[in-house]
């Protein structure tokens, strides 16, 4: 039996997310293994995590608790892209690729959360 979780495109375009962060995060310079690297597949796995978690057997009011903490991943990972773009990490089309998916994912999210009756 699926969770609910699994069920929800937000859930399934923010697994998309982490997918192209993964790839895009591949490219990175070896000294930011551990620093940006890291940073931004936290933030990205996140986004994902959050939804997954707070879907799953609890109230609305903490589901809509956990999809903020999802938001708040979402504005994370963009900080990140922002970053290896001022350190020519990343090209100027990973940076709109990964900004446009992001952006969309974090306004779906706002309006699942919004769309939440707590009740």
């Amino acid at each position: 039996m699926p969770f609910k979780f699994e069920k929800l495109e937000v859930w399934k375009e923010s697994v998309e997310l982490t997918g192209l962060i993964d790839q895009v995060s591949k490219t990175f310079p070896k000294e930011e293994i551990y620093i940006l690297t890291s940073q931004i597949k936290r933030a990205a796995d996140s986004v994902s995590l959050n939804i997954a978690e707070g879907s799953t057997g609890q109230s609305n009011a903490e589901f809509k608790r956990f999809l903020g903490f999802s938001i708040r991943s979402g504005i994370e990972v963009i900080g990140c892209i922002y970053i290896a773009k001022r350190r020519g990490i990343i090209s100027e089309e990973h940076f709109d690729e990964i900004y446009t998916l992001t952006d969309k994912l974090i306004m779906r999210i706002q309006a699942l959360r919004k769309s939440i009756s707590t009740k």
